[in-house]
């Protein structure tokens, strides 16, 4: 590509440019890009970064080959990668395009993160109805992987996507809903990327409230009746999870949050942006990686929790940022999630194989964080066809071991898949084919809307290069 042609090609789709308009070869003009495990990198063709759905269209029609989408870049499996590709950046996709507080619903741009929107709900008392544990993802991105959090009463975040807007292959921008196209609004939810490009959302949104935190632990064999007569079963409960801990993880820690009208311990609204979170950091290190780190996390981890009282507003809860969990530097070892679903009646066969599959590898398992998911009826390849418990895995592992993971990784694949549960698809790519068709077995179907939007099959990453039967 000359230089002009690439400038004007950068002006075109109003973007900080595509790669080649500042090299001088077309080997320069290749760049590798990697997510936030880091474990490895990818060569694309370049990076375009729309600043509207106009642009991402201007893209899709001048660059005609393969493309993959990148937002907060979170996800830990090649997700927003593929070689040769155009990689669509969406992070300056970020303006509030409405919001109706009086009906609780925003529409925004995809590109935002939860912690932006929580800055501009705050002020009106309301709050993301469903999203991750931390504040750091991309609205996009978490509509696109389809995610939870630990929200009592909701379960995956396709529930309370009202609409959205995607961009095709051919450079359409399709409304679609749940009455607007239905069939391929469910696909895209949890599409990873494989449709199109979601460059608007709308969401229902809930209520600021005030909460206050109760801390028990209870036996792992009580847990799950437990879980639904305390808390399924109460109206006041807004989040809830359990973390089993290391080495044995046979001792849930139930952590629930319930509507309060209790003095505030803590008054901030938001949890500020850009603190410094190393001592944090420490305490994980040294709880993972140094003598007597068990008791570290006992004495300062555990009873904290434990012990101290706390009353705050939902959205400080939900502000959390991901730095505070993550490691120093991830040049040695990197921390990486799984995540798997089981049916609720299932819970205690599958605590007792993870159990087993994690005392006999050498996983290096931090925590197993357990919460719950009603149902999803809206998304195409969903991950809760009934009620589940889900189980998150936060693990350490050395940068150079990933292949020593996928065995330990299957297993517990097979474990959930055989008590006819599934497994999460964001993170790295350890399961076989014949896992994957088994725990989505929708895949046909969406196969079949890909080939009708995306016949040319230019919206590509490493996780459907790997997975789906298109050959």
């Amino acid at each position: 590509m000359r230089r002009r042609e690439a400038l004007g090609y950068a002006l075109a789709v109003g973007t900080a440019g595509i790669l080649p308009a500042c090299s001088r070869s077309d080997d320069d003009a290749k760049r590798s890009t990697t997510d936030i495990a880091a474990l490895d990198a990818t060569r694309i063709a370049g990076i375009a970064r729309p600043t509207t759905s106009g642009g991402v269209v201007a893209a899709l029609r001048t660059w005609q080959g393969a493309v993959c989408i990148a937002g907060a870049r979170f996800s830990m499996g090649g997700q927003t990668r593929e070689p040769g590709a155009l990689q669509l950046d969406l992070s300056g996709m970020d303006d509030l395009l409405r919001l109706d507080p009086g009906s609780g619903i925003a529409r925004v741009q995809a590109g935002m993160r939860w912690r932006q929107l929580q800055a501009l709900l705050d002020p009106h008392d309301l709050s993301v109805k469903v999203m991750q544990s931390y504040s750091n993802f991309s609205v996009g991105g978490s509509v696109s992987v389809n995610c939870h959090g630990r929200y009592i009463g909701q379960g995956a975040i396709a529930g309370t996507v009202r609409a959205l807007q995607l961009a095709t292959a051919d450079g359409r921008l399709l409304e679609l809903s749940r009455d607007r196209d239905p069939a391929l609004f469910g696909a895209v939810l949890g599409g990873y990327g494989g449709l199109g490009v979601i460059t608007e959302v709308e969401l229902d949104l809930a209520r600021n409230t005030r909460m206050s935190r109760h801390v028990e632990a209870v036996p792992l064999a009580e847990y799950a009746d437990w879980f639904q007569g305390r808390v399924l079963g109460r109206q006041d409960v807004v989040m809830h999870n359990a973390d089993l801990m290391p080495p044995d993880f046979d001792a849930p820690l139930a952590i629930t949050w319930s509507r309060s009208d209790a003095a505030l311990t803590d008054t901030r609204r938001l949890i500020p942006e850009g603190m410094d979170y190393a001592s944090e950091q420490n305490l994980i290190l040294s709880a993972t990686e140094l003598p007597g780190g068990d008791a570290v996390r006992e004495r300062y981890m555990t009873r904290r929790l434990l012990h101290e009282p706390r009353v705050i507003m939902r959205n400080c809860e939900a502000s959390l940022d991901v730095a505070s969990i993550e490691p120093r530097t991830r040049k040695i070892s990197t921390y990486l999630l799984q995540e798997y679903f089981v049916p609720m009646h299932a819970f205690d066969s599958f605590v007792a194989r993870l159990r087993a599959i994690l005392a006999g590898s050498d996983a290096h398992v931090i925590n197993v964080s357990i919460r719950h998911a009603k149902a999803d009826t809206t998304s195409l390849m969903r991950w809760a066809d009934r009620d589940m418990f889900c189980f998150v895995l936060y693990h350490k592992q050395r940068s150079w071991q990933d292949a020593r993971a996928a065995g330990w990784t299957r297993a517990l694949i097979d474990a959930a898949l055989d008590h006819g549960g599934r497994y999460y698809l964001p993170y790295r790519l350890h399961a076989t084919r014949k896992q994957f068709e088994r725990a989505y077995p929708q895949v046909r179907k969406f196969v079949a809307i890909k080939q009708q939007v995306d016949p040319g099959n230019r919206f590509r990453n490493l996780l459907w290069d790997r997975y789906l039967p298109l050959a």
